[in-house]
């Protein structure tokens, strides 16, 4: 048995468990709090699982699975970065390779290089499992934003603009996710959960 291999591993998985402590913007809906980063990394790698077939092109759900779960550990040192809030957007790139290095270093050489690739994959968006799992990432906000009556996106003052601009991308993973998306910010400015 390779102790060392062990021990990293362990450290790895202690280190990832402080994700569940990196709150998000975003409301759990039925509940009165905010959702962390760990909650979000299931539910999308679930969504992987479950929505794989309506990918734009076939994809390995197991990879994108895999994706989810590893794509916010970065979050741990570098902070959830608002998706809407351009002035936080301007060093998130350069705070979450900083992070990546400290903690996907944490691992043994063979799987840090693994869930490196996996994060760094699913940042360039350079395949159709990276552009599939970006889709999912951009869904479940805005699922949660509305079925908490907008609360997140009225309290930051977001606009309909905002929200189809920073969240196009879906197409690029799912047409069919992204025109369901456009039929739900539709739905939230008549309900007046987000603002034209």
């Amino acid at each position: 048995m390779d102790h060392e291999r062990l021990q990293r591993q362990l450290t790895f998985i202690l280190e990832a468990d402080k994700l569940k402590g990196v709150i998000r913007r975003t409301f759990v809906p039925g509940q009165d709090r905010y959702e962390n980063s760990a909650e979000h990394s299931w539910q999308v790698a679930l969504m992987a699982c479950i929505l794989a077939e309506h990918a734009q092109q076939p994809v390995d759900a197991c990879k994108v699975m895999k994706m989810m779960l590893v794509h916010d550990l970065v979050e741990i040192d570098a902070g959830d970065t608002y998706v809407y809030d351009a002035s936080a957007n301007t060093d998130k790139a350069e705070r979450e390779q900083k992070a990546a290095d400290r903690l996907f270093g944490l691992l043994p050489e063979d799987q840090a290089q693994e869930l490196r690739a996996l994060w760094e994959e699913f940042e360039e968006r350079s395949t159709m499992e990276a552009r599939f799992a970006r889709s999912l990432d951009r869904l479940m906000p805005m699922l949660h934003n509305y079925h908490t009556q907008g609360r997140s996106w009225l309290e930051h003052g977001i606009n309909r603009e905002q929200v189809e601009k920073t969240n196009a991308i879906m197409q690029e993973g799912s047409a069919i996710l992204w025109d369901y998306a456009k039929a739900l910010i539709d739905s939230a400015v008549r309900e007046n959960f987000l603002h034209p």
